[in-house]
């Protein structure tokens, strides 16, 4: 029987999840208490995805771009994203000038609705990614 692969965020509230217990099917050893996942496991499935994507092509973005189907924009904006939940800071994070910002937004925009259209993302991944461009519109205004 395949194990699930665990998630890192509360299906709720999406909160970060703690892990509580760790066992091993070898030995039947269990030790409890509260463990922090890993970086990757704060990524949801489809920025996952993303960053195995971008490692497999040794970050080189032509090849990812390639590989997806999607615009330099795109993908600078897919790995801004992951970075972040990720808990590190993104280039995008960086005020640029507010013609720059305005082009970006309605670049990322764009291939969000795009990917809800072709079923790549879920509604509501395609809501917590525009609000997301909402914040960072009104940060460079």
């Amino acid at each position: 029987m395949a194990i699930p692969a665990v998630i890192g965020r509360c299906p709720v509230c999406g909160d970060e999840l703690a892990v509580t217990r760790l066992h091993c099917g070898n030995c039947d050893t269990a030790l409890e208490g509260r463990f922090r996942l890993g970086r990757f496991q704060r990524l949801a499935a489809d920025q996952l995805a993303f960053v195995e994507v971008f490692v497999k092509n040794r970050g080189i973005i032509k090849d990812v771009e390639a590989e997806l189907g999607i615009s330099y924009p795109t993908v600078r904006a897919r790995l801004d994203d992951a970075l972040r939940a990720m808990g590190f800071p993104a280039a995008g994070d960086d005020v640029p000038g507010p013609r720059q910002a305005q082009a970006q937004v309605k670049e990322e925009r764009r291939q969000i609705l795009k990917d809800l259209r072709a079923n790549g993302i879920t509604a509501e991944e395609a809501a917590r990614r525009l609000a997301a461009l909402g914040d960072g519109a009104s940060r460079s205004a």
